[in-house]
């Protein structure tokens, strides 16, 4: 039996990183007794709220996390990304009480830095569970 079931929504924008990132995810969710059983591509991190209101709203997952890599460039295009979509991501979150959890790497990484990360995919889904854990425990005081 599954304990939680989580859904994935992954960036398709450096996709070689992602990729692995949602390898890493969907073993680490299976080590820890749940599921990743819905993944949705967005193109990027910044396209990822709007996806993930849509999975709030049908309520059939424990939780969301989120996946992807956000690279610095020539501008300070990477950091305007994170920072609005990190900051709607929490708003959907407290919005709909489901714990989704930040499994975005950067800004101000180089693409080495975004490889040295991907592992940060597993701490993703621990952060997700240990939030459904919780919220379960304050449901049952």
């Amino acid at each position: 039996m599954v304990k939680y079931e989580i859904a994935a929504v992954v960036a398709e924008f450096n996709y070689d990183i992602t990729q692995m990132m949602l390898e890493l995810a969907q073993a680490e969710a299976k080590n820890r007794d749940c599921e990743i059983t819905k993944v949705v591509a967005v193109p990027g991190v910044f396209d990822m709220p709007l996806v993930i209101k849509k999975l709030l709203q049908k309520d059939e997952y424990d939780a969301i996390i989120t996946l992807g890599a956000v690279i610095e460039g020539a501008t300070d295009h990477d950091q305007i990304v994170a920072q609005h979509a990190s900051r709607k991501i929490a708003d959907l979150a407290l919005e709909y009480d489901t714990p989704v959890a930040l499994g975005i790497t950067g800004p101000g990484m180089t693409r080495l830095d975004a490889h040295r990360r991907v592992k940060n995919a597993k701490s993703a889904v621990e952060a997700a569970i240990k939030m459904c854990d919780r919220l379960k425990e304050l449901e049952e005081d």
